[in-house]
């Protein structure tokens, strides 16, 4: 559990299915803990809108010229293929 916590706290995007690589595990061992993580509050998913995400402390400031709320929240490409994206609350 210590291990995926500090994969998610780096910054970087990854599927579960490049974490159980990282991880030498399954995915379905990696599904299993990121929902435990998630229900003790220790992560949060990230929800994104065409506004940008709603949990980001980022998006609370000011509008920038596309409309969105947060530049590190909105990919170059938009929003399309995402795959869920989790924010570790500690």
């Amino acid at each position: 559990m210590k291990e995926l916590l500090e994969l998610l706290k780096d910054g970087r995007a990854r599927t579960i299915n490049l974490l159980a690589i990282e991880l030498n595990t399954s995915i379905e061992d990696v599904s299993r803990k990121m929902e435990y993580l998630e229900n003790m509050g220790i992560i949060k998913k990230v929800k994104f809108s065409s506004k940008g995400c709603s949990s980001c402390n980022s998006c609370s400031k000011e509008i920038n010229k596309e409309g969105h709320t947060c530049k590190s929240c909105l990919p170059e490409d938009g929003f399309k293929n995402m795959g869920n994206m989790w924010e570790v609350m500690e």
